[in-house]
């Protein structure tokens, strides 16, 4: 089908890596948090942005440049490192009142997820790696062979943020009704964003 082999394993494949925990999961659960439906919709359309740009720089072979440039790879890797550490700093320190991390306005949130999926430079190559395990031998990759990998991306990862955003709504309803536990969530995602920054600025 459009030069893809297996075409079901890709699929299968995407909502595996799609459930891995990451900062892009990260930001739909915290924008939702925090701005609600549309608030995780924003993130999600956002993460979907990041990741096509980061797709189609797979394509065009940006991987293979930034593997000729080490220090140019590791200059994009420590601005995405330095980003989301602190974004986590931020949400540790906040104390109740001060303004959200994530802006409540859905274009923020659009944004904000948007250079989070964006400033991690090992997507691109994974995707360089990825694609070629699902493009049919037989059949020459051309241009419609990765529109369809990125639409079913884009698509697998709308519908996977739609889920997230509505069973994270529901809990954050509970979580406004006890302050508490509002504030504990929002500084273990500090936490977390933290670490997912300085295992981007470690790895090698």
């Amino acid at each position: 089908m459009f030069g893809i082999a297996d075409y079901p394993s890709f699929v299968v494949a995407v909502i595996v890596f799609l459930m891995i925990p990451g900062p892009g999961n990260l930001a739909l659960i915290t924008s939702t948090g925090k701005g609600g439906l549309r608030g995780g919709l924003a993130a999600t359309l956002g993460v979907i942005a990041g990741d096509q740009v980061l797709m189609w720089l797979a394509v065009a072979g940006v991987a293979a440049l930034l593997a000729a440039y080490p220090p140019a790879f590791r200059g994009v890797q420590w601005l995405g490192a330095g980003y989301l550490a602190w974004l986590g700093l931020r949400m540790l320190l906040a104390k109740p009142g001060d303004a959200p991390v994530l802006q409540i306005r859905a274009g923020q949130y659009l944004r904000q997820a948007f250079a989070i999926t964006l400033l991690n430079p090992k997507a691109i190559v994974f995707y360089m790696a990825f694609f070629p395990l699902f493009v049919d031998p037989a059949r020459p990759a051309g241009i419609a062979t990765f529109g369809v990998m990125a639409a079913t991306i884009a698509a697998l990862t709308f519908l996977y943020g739609l889920i997230i955003t509505v069973l994270t709504h529901r809990l954050a309803e509970r979580m406004r009704a006890n302050p508490r536990v509002g504030r504990f969530v929002a500084r273990a995602a500090g936490v977390f964003m933290i670490g997912f920054g300085l295992k981007l600025a470690l790895s090698r």
